[in-house]
């Protein structure tokens, strides 16, 4: 099960180690307008891009050994640079950057939230060349995983509360492209107790790609 909460305090003595944040994800949505997306600074959008980047890169590289060994050289002393500025997983800015795509969370595929309430969440999605599953579409796993972040969303939203994926079903209707903006909507059919239901569908033009159904768990206080 995965989490879906975000916020940028840090845990305090009730929220154990491997628990979630006091401010959840219902939280943050409700406050985007607020929120200080300066963490990270100002270029964390292009440095992200730039990852990206290199992803989709080496999802099709065949480099000849001068251009491995120039590249390993370089990567070991960029990641070296980049070591100084890791942070904790509770102050790392991606929890706050709702102004950049995915929240800038490079394991994600790049979404933007167009619309999100109790009613549900619209995000325009796109996957790119990391993503590749074959023959130029998508990987399952890549459009399962846009599925749980955003109806993680819808759920944690519709409860007001923080919630975990207990359970979530994909079927692939047709092709997911790679490199096309598509529509995925997520929202919550009801709820029973600490049991939140959740459908979504994700959308080229009229084009139904997948659709998904999911159970997500209220936690209690202090739950991982």
């Amino acid at each position: 099960m995965k989490e879906q909460s975000s916020g940028p305090a840090l845990p305090s003595a009730e929220h154990h180690e491997g628990g979630f944040r006091p401010t959840s994800m219902a939280d943050m949505v409700q406050a985007q307008a607020s929120l200080d997306a300066s963490r990270g600074g100002p270029h964390l959008g292009p440095f992200i891009e730039q990852v990206r980047t290199l992803m989709d890169r080496a999802r099709l590289l065949s480099p000849s050994d001068d251009l491995a060994l120039e590249a390993i050289a370089t990567l070991e002393k960029l990641n070296d640079r980049l070591a100084e500025a890791v942070v904790e997983e509770w102050v790392a800015p991606t929890w706050t950057r709702g102004d950049l795509p995915a929240r800038g969370n490079i394991t994600l595929p790049p979404f933007t939230v167009e619309r999100v309430d109790a009613d549900g969440v619209e995000a325009e999605l796109t996957f790119r060349t990391f993503h590749l599953g074959g023959n130029d579409a998508a990987h399952g796993g890549m459009v399962a995983m846009g599925f749980d972040d955003l109806m993680g969303m819808a759920a944690a939203v519709h409860a007001g509360a923080v919630t975990r994926t207990a359970s979530l079903t994909v079927d692939y209707r047709s092709i997911t492209p790679l490199r096309t903006p598509l529509r995925l909507r997520a929202w919550a059919e009801r709820r029973d107790g600490r049991k939140v239901y959740v459908r979504a569908t994700l959308h080229d033009g009229e084009r139904l790609c997948a659709e998904a159904s999911g159970l997500f768990i209220v936690l209690r206080s202090g739950q991982q």
